[in-house]
Formats: C-alpha cells, sequence, structure tokens
C-alpha cells in the first residue's frame, strides 16, 4: 500500500485550471520527483498536502486513509511537513522561536528557553547546521532562514516530508547537509517528496518522479535513474531543448561601466571591475561569498564607503536606488518576494511602475491604454503565465514573477546598465532558455549586463567574463575562452584543488 496517494485531485483558480486530474502514489523509504515548468501545479499540489489549500475534486490518502486538511495545523497533525519555496518564518522572532513555533515546551506554565535552545541546538547539530539560536530571523540570510525550515519540519517527526526547491538558496556546503539529511530520511523510512529545477539533484536523490505540465500529470516514472534526460526536458516543456544556453558573439564596444575600490562593510576588501557594452559579465560565487553586497553598493541599495563607479564616462553619485535609475542602472534583486514585487499589485502594475515617471500625461494622469499594451507585449513575449494583466502578482508561481521584475526593467527605455542577481532562482528549464535568450538580445543592444549566480553551468553558459568572488572579494577573473568548471571553482574555494568536482554522484540506497 502506497504511503501517500493523489486520486484526480483538481484545484480551480479564477481563470486557471492549476491541477487537472492529477493522480499518483508516493512509498514509504523513497524520494519521489516532482517536475515541470513553473506554473505546471506542483506546489499548488504541496499546499494542498500542506492544507493550506482545499482540492475542489478528488481525494487526498495518507497510509490508505482519506484525508480532509481544512489548515496547516490538520496536515502537520497527520504527519505531514512541506517545506515551501516562499519560506515561512517569522522575521522578528529567534531561530529557536521558529523552529519551535506552536510547540515551545513549558514548565510551570511558563516557555522552558533553557529546554528550548537545547532541542534546538542537538537537531542542528545532528543535520550538521551552525546557526546563531538568538539571531531574529530577518538578520539572516535567505539560505540560513532555508535550513531553518528544514530544522523545523526534521523536528516534528514528520513521516511525510516535502521539500520546494530546498537548494535554491543553499552553497555546495548546505546543499550536502541536505542531500544527507534527505539520505537519512529516506534510509528511516520516511516518504519523501522532491521539487527541483536541478535535473542533477533528482537524478542523484529520486527513485522516481512525476511530471506536470499546464496542471495535468504528462507522465510517472517508478525508475527515475533509467529515464534519459532529453525525455524528461520533453515531458516538461512539450519540445526540444538541446541548447540550454543561447550564448552568440557580439561587438562589445570600449568599457561602459567602471568600477574602482568600490568598498562598503559586508566586502572584505575594496572591489573594482568594468563592463564593455554589449558584455555579459557574470559573477560567480557560493553563497556568502559577497556577490549580492557588491551589487547593491554599486546599485546603491547600501551606502558604499569609498571607491567610485563611472557609466559612460560620468559618476554615478551615491544617491541611492533612485539615482542609479535615473542614470538608466536597474538590479533585479534575488529575493523577489521581499524586495521585488508589489504583491498586492496587478502584473501590469508590477511591469509598468517603472515607465511611469516617464509618461505622465500632462504631469498627472497614467496612459492607461499604453501600459496595457506594453503589459500584454511583456506577456507574450516572456511567456508569462497568467489569466491576464489584470490578474494580482502574489497569485503567480515564483518563476512567473520573476519574469514580471524582468520586464519591469526591460520596459525602462533609459537602461544603459542591467543587473541580474540570481535570475533563474526556481525557475523551469524552458523558461531559463528563455530568459538567457533576453539576456543575449539585450546585451545585442548595447546594454551592459550583470548576471550574478551561484550555478556554475550558468555563468559558463552565458558570460563573456567571469568574475570570482570568495569571502567577501574578488579573487580572479576569467575570459569565457580560459572558463572551466575546474578554474572556477579554484577561485571560488580555497580547497577546490582537491575537491570533487562532480558533486552530484547518484545516492546509494
Amino acid at each position: 500500500m502506497a504511503s501517500l496517494q493523489f486520486d484526480q485531485v483538481s484545484k480551480h483558480f479564477p481563470g486557471v485550471k492549476a491541477l487537472d486530474g492529477v493522480s499518483f502514489e508516493v512509498h514509504a523509504g523513497s524520494v519521489h520527483g516532482l517536475l515541470g515548468e513553473n506554473g505546471a501545479g506542483k506546489s499548488t499540489l504541496l499546499k494542498i498536502l500542506g492544507g493550506q489549500y482545499r482540492p475542489d475534486g478528488g481525494r487526498l490518502l495518507v497510509e490508505g486513509r482519506e484525508c480532509h486538511f481544512h489548515s496547516a495545523a490538520d496536515s502537520i497533525a497527520a504527519g505531514i511537513a512541506v517545506i515551501h519555496q516562499e519560506l515561512q518564518y517569522v522575521p522578528e522572532l529567534t531561530v529557536v522561536e521558529n523552529v519551535l513555533l506552536g510547540r515551545l515546551p513549558r514548565r510551570f506554565g511558563l516557555v522552558d528557553r533553557s529546554r528550548a535552545r537545547r532541542l534546538v541546538a542537538d537537531k542542528l547539530a545532528a543535520i550538521g547546521v551552525e546557526l546563531d539560536l538568538d539571531a531574529r530571523l530577518a538578520e539572516l540570510s535567505i539560505a540560513q532562514r532555508q535550513m531553518v525550515e528544514i530544522c523545523k519540519a526534521v523536528l516534528q517527526d514528520a513521516r511525510i516530508i516535502a521539500f520546494d526547491e530546498p537548494t535554491s538558496s543553499l552553497s555546495h556546503r548546505e546543499s550536502e547537509v541536505l542531500f544527507r539529511l534527505v539520505g537519512d530520511l529516506r534510509a528511516r523510512g520516511h516518504t519523501l517528496i522532491y521539487i527541483s529545477h536541478r535535473l542533477e539533484e533528482l537524478y542523484r536523490l529520486c527513485d522516481a518522479c512525476t511530471i506536470f505540465r499546464d496542471g495535468r500529470k504528462v507522465a510517472t516514472h517508478p525508475a527515475m535513474a533509467e529515464v534519459p534526460r532529453d525525455t524528461l526536458i520533453h515531458d516538461m516543456v512539450g519540445r526540444e531543448i538541446r541548447d540550454i544556453y543561447p550564448y552568440r558573439v557580439r561587438e562589445l564596444t570600449t568599457p561602459r561601466l567602471v568600477v574602482e575600490g568600490l568598498a562598503g562593510p559586508a566586502l572584505a576588501g575594496p572591489a573594482s571591475f568594468g563592463v564593455r557594452g554589449g558584455e555579459v559579465l557574470g559573477f560567480f560565487g557560493l553563497v556568502g561569498a559577497g556577490r549580492s553586497e557588491l551589487m547593491r553598493l554599486l546599485y546603491g541599495a547600501d551606502r558604499r564607503s569609498g571607491g567610485s563607479v563611472r557609466l559612460d564616462g560620468e559618476p554615478l553619485p551615491n544617491r541611492g536606488p533612485a539615482g542609479a535609475i535615473r542614470a538608466g542602472m536597474v538590479l533585479c534583486p534575488e529575493d523577489r518576494k521581499e524586495q521585488g514585487i508589489l504583491a498586492e499589485a496587478s502584473v501590469a502594475e508590477n511591469i509598468n511602475v517603472s515607465c511611469r515617471r516617464h509618461e505622465l500625461l500632462a504631469g498627472l494622469f497614467l496612459r492607461h491604454r499604453v501600459e496595457a499594451r506594453r503589459a500584454d507585449d511583456f506577456i507574450e513575449r516572456l511567456r508569462i503565465k497568467t489569466p491576464d494583466r489584470h490578474q494580482e502578482i502574489r497569485l503567480l508561481s515564483g518563476g512567473n514573477q520573476q519574469k514580471v521584475i524582468l520586464a519591469r526593467w526591460l520596459a525602462e527605455p533609459r537602461l544603459r546598465v542591467l543587473i541580474l542577481d540570481e535570475p533563474t532562482r526556481g525557475i523551469d528549464i524552458g523558461a531559463k532558455q528563455e530568459i538567457y535568450r533576453i539576456v543575449q538580445d539585450v546585451a545585442a543592444r548595447g546594454v551592459c549586463v550583470i548576471v550574478v549566480s551561484s550555478e556554475l553551468p550558468e555563468v559558463l553558459g552565458i558570460a563573456d567574463r567571469i568574475v570570482v568572488m570568495r569571502d567577501g572579494r574578488i579573487s580572479g577573473e576569467l575570459d569565457r575562452a580560459d572558463a572551466s568548471e575546474a578554474a572556477v571553482l579554484r577561485l571560488a574555494l580555497p580547497d577546490a584543488a582537491g575537491a570533487d568536482l562532480n558533486p552530484c554522484p547518484r545516492m546509494s540506497s
């Protein structure tokens, strides 16, 4: 008997059929992968499993018993833990308080803080994670917050655990901790669901997989290791994708953006680099290397303590993001939920919000027809999955939210520098190819493009030149012709010379 079974499960939203009669089962002691493009229905299914959504049709069976969850508490009580891509935490509470949220131990009617600290410290030590137990979640990196969520699920002693893009913000070391944890849980008989767009992870971890497309189950493969990669990709996107990185040679001008001695409290040393017009400059480094911090200094989101930035020969004043945008420099941030989207606004409003300062009619009125045409154009060009431009962006999948943010800045008429921080985090392989194509098109217009990524194949595939960071400073630079996985990792990791450069071997049973 299957430990977990979905039987003809359906879910509808206004104008969208998110799930359409999905059926498959997962067995105890196995890892079952869920694959599909953004908006295919994977995360919706996990929200039904986690009690956040109620299905419109079909049945959910846990160990043969039909379950009806009215809340997340019902799901947790049934022995289920779901770690969502958009993390669920209270930013102002500490690590201990978040891990034990709603389950803090008590003594004589009061919270037993000593016991709470011991519980969390022991569990973090057991899974190989080091965190400041008294730190507020708001003070931690996205990767650290992810590990807190994982620890919370393990502490619940859940029999069924679902992971939605768990490594999207983790460093190589942290990912290895997660992989080991998944293997341990599997060996102890837990039932595991694993969503990822990184095929190497799925091949390493998963015993079986189910593929979604447009809310429907396309196929279930009981032996993941036996399925060719091209078959999985074709099932996911409905077409062949032979070359995901559509790199093309472009004519590069002289340096348009020149950064000299840029310094700030988050960096260990001053940073200097330049970007030529028409160039795609990749920034690679592991989580915590200082890439995002450097981009925030460049963009003016954090105040720099030294150095200079010149754009087309003119100094870029240190006046915050508004000054950078006026000068033609824009940033798509890593944390789209907190820093990128206007959650309660529509797709059209999110696309048009930056352009409005150029297009106010008589200085007072919005040009609604112009905005509607622009929104519809970008929805079509970027293949944003939404019922229409009026849909609230918070109702879109994470990958489609990312496309909307990208559309906002591509609509900027004075664009001279485009900074993309982890632009494809949590995005499916088909959407990745589309974003890479757009990056090449933007660069071909003479724009300086900076792509920050912790995915090494990504920067190797799309960049003309790669700057590598380690421990808060630039550790080296490589031209495309000289860049290889080994060469980049030698600059990113002090001990990379002795490291296994094939980090995802198949996990043994």
